[in-house]
């Protein structure tokens, strides 16, 4: 039994199309890259109250970067909403590394003052002190 023509190729197109739809595999790709993108605009609205396009200008108005660690730029992995948890107000977007960091911290200051006097004055340095 012959395949069907693509459905989104032009008329007379002889690429098979053995994908859902039919498809071909370039369209195929397409399709399931613009769903997996309208699965997370709807899941930013609803879960965090983003409105349309709000992630993408967001997005750009970080420049492209988580603002953080400034070196991911969410291309291999979007970069996640972050918000805060007593009043659900969406703060930015971060790497999942800098996200998992703010969650430890439970968004305490007193955690990253700690954490800069560690890092300043490491413990180990005072070993060597008589």
């Amino acid at each position: 039994m012959p395949e069907k023509p693509c459905k989104d190729c032009p008329p007379g197109s002889k690429r098979p199309a053995p994908n859902p739809g039919p498809r071909c595999a370039t369209h195929h790709r397409e399709e399931k890259k613009r769903r997996k993108a309208a699965a997370h605009e709807t899941r930013a609205q609803k879960t965090y109250g983003l409105g349309p396009g709000d992630y993408d200008r967001l997005y750009a108005l970080q420049g492209g970067r988580c603002p953080i660690c400034l070196r991911a730029t969410g291309k291999t992995r979007r970069l996640s909403i972050d918000h805060d948890h007593a009043t659900g107000d969406v703060r930015g977007l971060l790497c999942r590394p800098c996200n998992t960091l703010l969650g430890h911290a439970r968004d305490e200051l007193e955690f990253f003052k700690r954490a800069y006097r560690y890092l300043k004055f490491p413990p180990a340095r005072r070993l060597d002190d008589p």
